[in-house]
């Protein structure tokens, strides 16, 4: 599983940084991206959704924790 720590960020650069490794990801890798910026609960699922990949949201302290898998096919 790849580890995107993008604590301290600000919209829209988490869900730009997602984006592009997200990129660079065979189908079926796991990432998972640590945020603290608020929209990112909005930004990253609809980056997400736009891929075609799957999302787990989850909050840990003061982080929010996406765990997100590329799918297998081409993106939608």
């Amino acid at each position: 599983m790849t580890v995107l720590d993008l604590a301290g960020l600000k919209c829209p650069l988490p869900a730009l940084k997602t984006r592009k490794v997200l990129a660079t990801l065979p189908p079926g890798a796991r990432l998972e991206v640590r945020c603290t910026d608020p929209m990112s609960v909005i930004d990253i699922p609809n980056l997400v959704r736009e891929t075609g990949d799957t999302v787990e949201v989850q909050r840990q302290d003061q982080a929010i924790v996406f765990l997100i898998e590329k799918a297998a096919g081409p993106a939608r």
